[in-house]
C-alpha cells in the first residue's frame, strides 16, 4: 500500500506518512521497510534512491568556472613551481667556518707612551682570527700603576663659592665623604677602583673630600683624546675566509678564488670585479654600513658583516656565490648617550729590579666586527623521479628497501645475552 504519490512533469515522487514530496528533489528513492501509517501489518514499502544531475547551460557560469580553473593552474605553475621552486628540496642546516686576518700599521706619539708603532699584535683582540674580532681605534693610557693607597678621585669641580675647584668624586658617588666614618675600612667602592681604608681625604679647608683606597695607584685617568689615536686604522685590511657546506647535498664551497697565484690575495681588494677576493678595507665596511669611520673610532661601536649563501644546486657550482651586506648593530641613534660606543679595559704587567709588580692600564675604544653566515641550498626534488615519470617504480625500488618480517620460528628462538647456563647453551 502506497502512502502517497505526486506526479510532476512525468516524474513520480513518493512520500511517507501522507507528506507530499516537493520537487525538484535531487534523488528518487525505493527502499524496503516495515508498514507505517494506515498500512496493514505485513505490507512492505519500497524506495529506491537515484542521483540526479542538473546541467546548467549558462555562458557566464561556464566562463567563471574556467577562470577559476585557470587561476588555480597559474598559481601552481607560476608561483609554486617557477617563483618558489616547489619542485626543489632545500637544506637550511648550513655548516660554516670563518677565519679572519688583519693587516696594517699605525704610528702614535703621546705623552704617556711616547713614539710608538702599532701593528696587528697590538690593536687586534683576540689575535686568533675568529668570526668576531675587535680593532682598537682609541685609548686612554694610565702608566706605572702600583698597588698602594691613593685618593679615589673622579674629577675636580667647584663645591661652592668659598671652596672653588676642590677635590671631589662626583663621577664616583660612593667615593664622596665628609668624615672618616663615611669611608668604612675594607668596604669596596661601588663603581670605583679599590677598597676604602677608613680615611677621608680633603684639601685644605674644603668640606667635602674623597675616600682613601687601596688600589692600583694612581687611579685611571678620566680624560680621553679629542681625536682617535689610531685614526689610520681606516686603511687597515681584513681577510675573511669563509668555508660552507650543505650536508644534505654534500656540497662544499669557499669564498676565495681557487688559484695558485700567491700574489693574488696580496694585491686584490673586494669589488664587483673581484667577488672572490674577500679582502676589505675597514673604512669601506663602516661606510657601507652607513657610518663615518672617524666618528665611530672615537667612542667605538659594533658592525655586522653578513654573508649569504643562497644556492640553486640544480645549476653549475659557479652559480653559487656569496653575497655580502653590512650594518651597524649598536644603537647609533644615541651617539651622545652615556651608553653609546664600545670599550673595555686590559693591562700589561711588568716587574721592576726590586721584584715589585707594576702595570700599564689601557681603556680601549674600538670597533667590533661580527661575521655572520647563513644560507639555503636547493636541489631537484626526487618526488618527480619517484612518482611522475614512467620508470617511477624502478626508482622507488632503488630508494626504498623492503624489510620482510622474520618467521615465527626465528622470533621464538632464544637469544644469547651472556646469562645462559651450560645446559641452555647445549640445547641451541
Amino acid at each position: 500500500m502506497w502512502c502517497g504519490q505526486l506526479p510532476v512533469k512525468g516524474l513520480q515522487y513518493t512520500s511517507s506518512c501522507g507528506l507530499a514530496a516537493h520537487p525538484p528533489f535531487q534523488t528518487f528513492s525505493i527502499s524496503h521497510r516495515s508498514p507505517t501509517c494506515s498500512e496493514a501489518p505485513g505490507e512492505l514499502y519500497s524506495q529506491i534512491i537515484l542521483e540526479k544531475y542538473v546541467i546548467a547551460k549558462n555562458k557566464k557560469v561556464g566562463i567563471l568556472y574556467r577562470v577559476v580553473q585557470l587561476s588555480i593552474l597559474a598559481y601552481l605553475v607560476g608561483w609554486v613551481f617557477v617563483v618558489k621552486k616547489g619542485y626543489q628540496d632545500t637544506d637550511t642546516s648550513l655548516q660554516s667556518s670563518v677565519i679572519t686576518k688583519l693587516k696594517g700599521v699605525a704610528f702614535t706619539n703621546t705623552s704617556e707612551l711616547g713614539e710608538r708603532l702599532w701593528d696587528v699584535a697590538d690593536y687586534v683582540i683576540p689575535p686568533q682570527g675568529e668570526n668576531v674580532f675587535f680593532v682598537m681605534t682609541n685609548l686612554i693610557v694610565t702608566p706605572n700603576q702600583r698597588q698602594a693607597t691613593c685618593p679615589e678621585v673622579g674629577r675636580t669641580e667647584p663645591l661652592g663659592p668659598q671652596t672653588p675647584t676642590k677635590l671631589g668624586s662626583v663621577s664616583i658617588p660612593d667615593g664622596l665623604c665628609y668624615k672618616d666614618g663615611d669611608c668604612p675600612e675594607g668596604e669596596a667602592v661601588v663603581a670605583g677602583n679599590g677598597v676604602k681604608t677608613g680615611h677621608c681625604l680633603k684639601e685644605r679647608d674644603s668640606i667635602r673630600g674623597t675616600c682613601e683606597i687601596l688600589a692600583w695607584c694612581p687611579v685611571e685617568k678620566r680624560s680621553k683624546p679629542k681625536k682617535p689615536l689610531l685614526a689610520s686604522a681606516e686603511n687597515f685590511t681584513v681577510y675573511i675566509k669563509n668555508s660552507i657546506r650543505f650536508p644534505k647535498f654534500k656540497f662544499s664551497k669557499m669564498n676565495v678564488l681557487p688559484t695558485d697565484n700567491e700574489s693574488y690575495l696580496k694585491s686584490c681588494r673586494y669589488s664587483t670585479e673581484h667577488p672572490y677576493c674577500p679582502i676589505f678595507l675597514l673604512g669601506n665596511i663602516v661606510r657601507w654600513a652607513g657610518s663615518d669611520f672617524q666618528e665611530m673610532a672615537m667612542e667605538g661601536g659594533v658592525i655586522g658583516i653578513q654573508i649569504e649563501w643562497n644556492c640553486d644546486l640544480d645549476k653549475a657550482p659557479s652559480e653559487c656565490n656569496p653575497h655580502y651586506s653590512f650594518s651597524r648593530l649598536d644603537n647609533n641613534f644615541a651617539e651622545k648617550s652615556i651608553s653609546s660606543g664600545y670599550n673595555f679595559r686590559f693591562a700589561k704587567y711588568y716587574r721592576d729590579a726590586e721584584g715589585v709588580d707594576y702595570r700599564t692600564l689601557i681603556k680601549a675604544y674600538g670597533i667590533r666586527f661580527d661575521v655572520m653566515v647563513n644560507g639555503k641550498g636547493a636541489f631537484f626534488c626526487d618526488l618527480v623521479l619517484l612518482y611522475l615519470i614512467k620508470k617511477s617504480n624502478f626508482y622507488r625500488g632503488k630508494k626504498y628497501e623492503e624489510v620482510k618480517s622474520s618467521s615465527r620460528k626465528s622470533l621464538s628462538s632464544p637469544t644469547l645475552n651472556g646469562n645462559q647456563s651450560p645446559d641452555q647453551l647445549g640445547g641451541l
